[in-house]
């Protein structure tokens, strides 16, 4: 199990890039399953997730050949499809969330799609019932293994229909897409997610051939093709990488740039983290974001009650980024409640920040209250263990905050979603080391 020493309390100057976008990317490389042509894929991140995810498609006999950092092409024209009933996918799938995005495909192209129940962070339940039903309204046939937790749908013939999805889901909306894409007639999609990531799988899908309209809407129209083509894309940067480095440059009272963030994909995240005091600029495509020497303050309503930050479908707020806002406001000047709603057990790291001295109430597993100390004092060191990606983010930037060296260990959950997280935030002045 790897560590992470931080020594807290300096701070940060220059410019950082965010890498491409995790979410997108376990997408964009379920997508390729869809076509034996070649795709060429850039600013893929290099993080474990994404590496699990290349190493999968690999083992099912894709072609894969990585042309400089970040950038690979791949060509699926011999997929081995008995590789899905092998112990190695069964257990190698069950490692990685984002493999239920391979059944889609496999299930468009080839008429089955097999997956272990994924695994993942442990941040609550995630439910896999919309990809399903939406499959079997496509019209294949579902089965469960309940004593190897193996789920497998097949289909002679997928025919397009009308379905309202029972929530907003972004990686069932794309898995449904994805399989829509090669089935006959016209399939329609309500209450669809409409991220920035799915427009972009939808619009890749687009330029290999795929008739779908609607795209950034809830309501996606899509019209079978018999087969898709090759094609280029590059990934957005990622969003919650941004808004981390939002967060830490605020906590550690830093100037900072962030660069190439694709202002256009961000959403309410600039917004939000103004209402919460953080001067932000747009500079071009760069986020400037000015040393906050006297702190940051948090708006309350027009009515004076106090300000809640809350995760919805997009546009709303994404969830993923609640674990950093609720660091970042426990050196704020005021009060704020986050309102974790997807995830149920998301807020429990707050106990070390309690450990840490931060003023915060859990309310209950999906809400905290949190009384800024505005700089007046400093969040102490200590020594903790990363829970998930975000969870073990924000102690990472609440360490870098902290008066004395503190310790992480389970860093492989930060680097299952952050790229050389330690040789980046080092380029910027940070005090980290891993042991």
């Amino acid at each position: 199990m790897g560590t992470f020493k931080i020594e807290g309390g300096h701070q940060l100057s220059g410019e950082i890039t965010p890498q491409g976008a995790k979410n997108e990317a376990l997408q964009i490389l379920c997508a390729v399953l869809l076509t034996p042509e070649e795709v060429t894929i850039t600013n893929i991140p290099d993080i474990i997730d994404i590496n699990k995810l290349i190493a999968l498609l690999k083992d099912l006999g894709v072609k894969i050949e990585k042309k400089g950092k970040g950038s690979y092409t791949f060509k699926a024209d011999n997929v081995n499809l008995d590789y899905l009933q092998s112990d190695d996918f069964k257990r190698d799938g069950r490692g990685l969330r984002g493999s239920i995005m391979l059944v889609g495909p496999l299930l468009a192209r080839f008429g089955k799609g097999y997956i272990p129940k994924p695994g993942g962070d442990k941040i609550g339940r995630r439910r896999l019932d919309t990809h399903f039903e939406g499959f079997i309204k496509l019209g294949a046939k579902f089965r469960y293994n309940k004593e190897e937790y193996f789920y497998g749908v097949e289909a002679e013939t997928l025919k397009g229909t009308y379905m309202l999805l029972d929530e907003a889901s972004v990686t069932g909306t794309a898995n449904i897409v994805m399989a829509a894409v090669l089935a006959e007639g016209e399939t329609t999609i309500y209450n669809a997610a409409c991220e920035p990531y799915l427009q972009q799988l939808c619009k890749m899908l687009n330029r290999m051939g795929a008739k779908i309209s609607g795209v950034g809407s809830n309501l996606l129209k899509i019209e079978g093709v018999k087969e898709l083509g090759g094609t280029e894309h590059r990934m957005l940067p990622d969003m919650i990488e941004i808004g981390s480095w939002i967060g830490l440059a605020a906590m550690t009272k830093s100037e900072l740039t962030i660069k190439d963030v694709s202002w256009d994909d961000l959403g309410q995240i600039p917004s939000v983290f103004r209402k919460l005091g953080i001067q932000l600029e747009r500079k071009g495509d760069d986020i400037y974001i000015p040393e906050h020497k006297d702190g940051y303050e948090i708006q309350n309503y027009i009515d004076g009650s106090i300000l809640t930050v809350a995760d919805a479908p997009w546009p709303g707020m994404t969830p993923d980024l609640l674990s950093i806002i609720l660091v970042m406001v426990t050196q704020a000047r005021g009060e704020v409640v986050i309102h974790q709603k997807m995830f149920e057990s998301r807020l429990f790291f707050v106990d070390k920040l309690l450990d840490m001295g931060a003023k915060i109430i859990l309310c209950d597993p999906h809400r905290a209250t949190v009384i800024g100390h505005d700089f007046k004092s400093t969040l102490k060191a200590t020594t903790m263990t990363s829970p998930d990606i975000r969870a073990g983010v924000s102690l990472l930037i609440a360490a870098l905050s902290a008066k004395g060296t503190s310790t992480i260990h389970n860093i492989e959950q930060i680097d299952r979603g952050y790229e050389n997280i330690d040789e980046r935030l080092r380029a910027i002045g940070a005090k980290i080391e891993r042991v």
